[in-house]
């Protein structure tokens, strides 16, 4: 089968169709994940200095040694690891479809969580590989021991996981990072953990994959600037772990972008040494919005599933999320997205929606008041 035909039916458009159609009709676009304002001022100034010092050819492949230092600080300073190795990616994305192009055969099986950010189906179908889903179900959202068995096949060779978990919300606790640790350990599983929301975390605490015991030898961490710093325009992202694993991602990447955004990761490295306060300070900033998006559609007489961390609130809407959402631009001008396109068992969110809290407060003010108009 090639992989045109893999990737047919996974409908990983909504996103840009959403997006459109708010643009289209004047709704607001609370579908999409990205902020509508700009990260630190001084980072921006950082690639404005980068682009006129002449920082504007390739970049090596590995990723200009400024940001891959600074990415080994950034893991040391936080968690106290000491990767073997870095490589600068072209977005998170690029690192996660490289490491399991690199790290997966034909026929091998991927567990991942499900519900999963759309790009993952189709990382791990351009693989050959097969996708064995941990449902996370709702209103908890919680990693059940018995999916998690029943997900381990005898094919089972990457854990894809991501925590904070888009789009659910969830920061995983020790105890469910463990059961997935033990997991890899039992049944000799590479663990490929996606992190761009490290820092985004509200209730709880993130806690690195590669932390726990006998697991940084077995985790490629993958992370960016853009969830974090509000750069998701910029596409600069890294894997750091150890050497073997870093290198089979290095190994496909040569041949999808080779490097690029040089003065972008010259800017990046800048963000990364930014002080900690002004991570905090973003963190606490989300959290009002979180707080104001979730007043705003329970007085609209939703329910929402208070999100731990990211930039999402799903919210029960007690009807057919899908056409929910199709109706909601001419209903009251708001775009979502309903959570089942990110699901394989559609029932298990057949009545929740997505909506993005990255916005500016009057954005979500103004979204609240026309939420309220419903007339569920």
């Amino acid at each position: 089968m090639t992989p045109a035909k893999r990737l047919a039916g996974l409908g990983t458009t909504i996103f840009t169709e959403m997006t459109a159609l708010a643009a289209r009709t004047g709704a607001i676009n609370l579908g999409q994940g990205f902020p509508d304002t700009d990260g630190p001022a001084a980072v921006i100034e950082a690639a404005v200095g980068a682009l006129r010092s002449g920082e504007n050819q390739y970049a090596p492949l590995p990723g200009v040694p400024a940001l891959r230092e600074a990415v080994l600080e950034h893991q040391r300073s936080w968690y106290g690891l000491e990767p073997e190795d870095v490589l600068i990616t072209f977005g998170a994305t690029e690192g996660i479809a490289s490491a399991l192009l690199g790290l997966c055969d034909p026929g091998d099986e991927v567990v991942v969580l499900e519900p999963y950010y759309d790009s993952y189906a189709a990382c791990i179908a351009f693989a050959g590989a097969q996708r064995r889903p941990v449902t996370l179900r709702p209103p908890g959202f919680e990693v059940r021991p018995e999916d998690l068995a029943a997900a381990l096949g005898p094919r089972a060779r990457v854990l894809l996981l991501n925590s904070p978990h888009n789009p659910t919300g969830r920061v995983l606790t020790g105890e469910e990072l463990e059961l997935l640790a033990a997991a890899c350990r039992e049944h000799d599983l590479i663990c490929v953990t996606d992190e761009v929301y490290e820092h985004l975390v509200y209730d709880g605490e993130h806690i690195p994959m590669a932390t726990l015991p006998g697991m940084s030898e077995r985790t490629l961490t993958i992370s960016s600037v853009g969830k974090s710093f509000s750069f998701t325009g910029w596409k600069i992202g890294w894997c750091s772990g150890p050497a073997e694993l870093v290198a089979a991602a290095r190994m496909v990447k040569q041949y999808l972008t080779f490097a690029g955004g040089t003065p972008l990761q010259h800017a990046s490295a800048a963000a990364l040494r930014l002080p900690a306060t002004d991570l905090r300070a973003v963190a606490d900033e989300l959290r009002g919005k979180r707080d104001q998006l979730c007043a705003g559609l329970e007085a609209a007489g939703l329910e929402p599933l208070v999100p731990a961390g990211t930039y999402f609130v799903n919210a029960d809407v007690r009807q057919d999320a899908v056409q929910f959402c199709a109706a909601l631009p001419e209903r009251c001008g708001v775009v979502a997205i309903p959570t089942s396109v990110f699901y394989d068992d559609k029932e298990a969110a057949a009545g929740l929606v997505r909506f993005a809290f990255c916005k500016r407060p009057e954005v979500i003010a103004e979204a609240a008041r026309r939420l309220a108009n419903l007339r569920l």
